[in-house]
């Protein structure tokens, strides 16, 4: 019998509500084989082992025989998808990044930019930050009370990108093209929408890094460009796809961490009022938002490059497999009562942000804008309230991505 005879179907539901999937899963085991929604970008409609629970999740995330390595996936999508124009978010050219490696390239390539994520490097950045802050918050005072707000737009997505911006040293003027990029990267309607975006985006790399190699700033992006130009530790489509790896991860995380933070505060308002009263709560908050709406639903892609047992499951070599953070995230054998929101919970262990050697270089970051973004919006806009009702808001249609399309507000309910 074909082996994909009896794959279970994952439908658009899946994308909106893929918890009640997770749990149908994980009462039969560890590993799953399944064929994703069609719809879905890059993957879509193509047979994938997705890992669930705690334990199984976080030991995969550290297996080495589980490979993100961009040659061996693309030659895999390669032999499941032959038509190159289906692939486009997953051009070379702007997927060689560290992500998309295995030990030591990847070792070799996290190394290069790790000195901008240190605890001493965040502090520094603290004082830009809060004054993104600060000005985001005031255009939003000025705004019609009785006027619903995309939350989302006017606030979660510029307070990052333009965070990374400042790393980076990118004019602000040209910071919105990102927005744009994204979409069609990470959960585009169409293959074609991926390719031009990927080939626009390599496209503007491409010239800002050349400005970078005219000038003197002092800035992540021309250190990057000095390493590539000096000694060689970078290659051109490296020091191209980093480049395009931080801008996309500089914002998605704290976009989602926000925007899906702020969801579940407005529905459970007696937590809203709790962080209203005690702002020492709010680290603890942020980690329980990352933990119970997982800003990635799925870590990077990977494939097994040899055949591997999980649970009682062999997967066996050449595979597409996805691992389900957000599944994990709410195993209830590793967090009580997994689907409520309590911001005194104690999410110490949750996978939002990965683990082993790929865990996020930039959690740090995330972790301080995140905490900054809640408690201006909690200081500015304490009866702040829904402006939809939460069924009719909708999920970002992506594999990995786990972010809302809008989230429209009222920021002085009365």
């Amino acid at each position: 019998m074909d082996r994909d005879s009896a794959l279970l179907e994952l439908d658009d539901a899946f994308v909106q509500n893929p918890y009640a999937v997770y749990a149908k899963l994980s009462a039969e085991g560890s590993a799953h084989r399944v064929r994703m929604p069609p719809g879905v970008p890059l993957i879509g409609g193509l047979p994938v082992w997705v890992i669930t629970g705690y334990d199984a999740v976080r030991s995969a995330l550290a297996d080495p025989r589980l490979s993100t390595d961009l040659n061996r996936i693309d030659g895999l999508f390669a032999q499941k998808e032959p038509d190159r124009g289906k692939r486009g978010g997953f051009s070379s050219v702007i997927a060689s990044h560290m992500m998309h490696k295995d030990p030591p390239d990847h070792t070799r390539l996290r190394k290069l930019v790790s000195k901008a994520f240190t605890g001493r490097a965040i502090a520094a950045l603290r004082p830009e930050i809060q004054k993104v802050t600060d000005g985001l918050v005031a255009a939003l005072a000025d705004r019609d009370p009785d006027e619903a707000v995309d939350l989302l737009d006017a606030f979660a997505f510029p307070l990052p990108i333009r965070v990374i911006c400042l790393l980076l040293g990118v004019p602000v003027e040209e910071q919105e093209n990102f927005k744009s990029w994204s979409e069609a990267l990470v959960s585009g309607n169409s293959p074609e929408e991926a390719t031009a975006a990927a080939t626009a985006v390599a496209e503007y790399l491409g010239e800002l890094i050349g400005r970078k190699r005219r000038g003197t700033a002092d800035d992540l992006l021309t250190a990057l460009v000095s390493a590539r130009d000096v000694d060689d530790r970078l290659t051109e489509t490296e020091l191209i796809s980093t480049a395009y790896l931080l801008f996309i991860a500089g914002f998605e995380t704290t976009l989602n961490a926000v925007g899906n933070g702020t969801l579940h505060l407005m529905r459970n308002l007696p937590q809203w009022d709790a962080l209203r009263e005690d702002r020492s709560l709010l680290p603890g908050a942020v980690e329980e938002f990352l933990r119970l709406e997982s800003p990635l639903k799925h870590a990077t892609f990977r494939c097994a490059r040899e055949s591997l047992t999980v649970g009682d499951v062999e997967i066996p070599a050449g595979d597409f497999v996805l691992l389900a953070i957000a599944s994990a995230n709410r195993d209830p054998e590793r967090f009580a009562d997994p689907h409520a929101l309590d911001v005194r919970r104690s999410a110490t262990g949750h996978l939002a942000f990965g683990h082993g050697v790929h865990h996020c270089l930039g959690a740090p970051l995330a972790r301080v804008e995140a905490q900054m973004a809640f408690g201006a919006l909690l200081d500015a806009f304490p009866a702040m309230r829904l402006a939809a009702d939460p069924e009719d808001l909708w999920w970002r249609n992506s594999t990995i991505i786990r972010g809302l399309d809008s989230l429209p507000v009222r920021l002085n309910h009365r």
